[in-house]
């Protein structure tokens, strides 16, 4: 059975990218969601055994949505997305309970190692 995988991003055209490039490898985009206060309802209603998730948004940001989600399953498996030169809230990401991190420009095989090892 396919994984599945909610995408958060602010940006729709990342969203896209994420999804094409996760499809296309055989995983299942169950949701997506455009701030961390979606990310956090769209986790409870899908419960998707991964997230991919932007750290800057409006609203929620990753950061803050992260611990959220790991107050409402402290199993949940999420994998940040960064811009270059965002060091500081990657590392702050990782400890509010985040997996890994991928950088922006996304490079498809970076994205699916992380998915993949996140996922075991």
């Amino acid at each position: 059975m396919a994984n599945k995988i909610l995408v958060v991003d602010d940006a729709s055209f990342m969203r896209m990218m994420i999804k094409d490039i996760l499809t296309k490898n055989g995983f299942e985009v169950v949701g997506e969601a455009e701030n961390g206060a979606k990310a956090i309802e769209k986790y409870k209603e899908l419960q998707p055994d991964l997230v991919i998730m932007d750290i800057t948004m409006p609203e929620v940001d990753g950061i803050q949505a992260v611990k959220e989600i790991k107050k409402i399953a402290p199993e949940a498996k999420v994998v940040m997305c960064s811009a270059m030169g965002q060091q500081a809230m990657v590392i702050e990401a990782i400890q509010a309970g985040a997996k890994d991190f991928i950088v922006k420009p996304f490079q498809a095989d970076r994205v699916l190692e992380a998915v993949k090892k996140v996922l075991g």
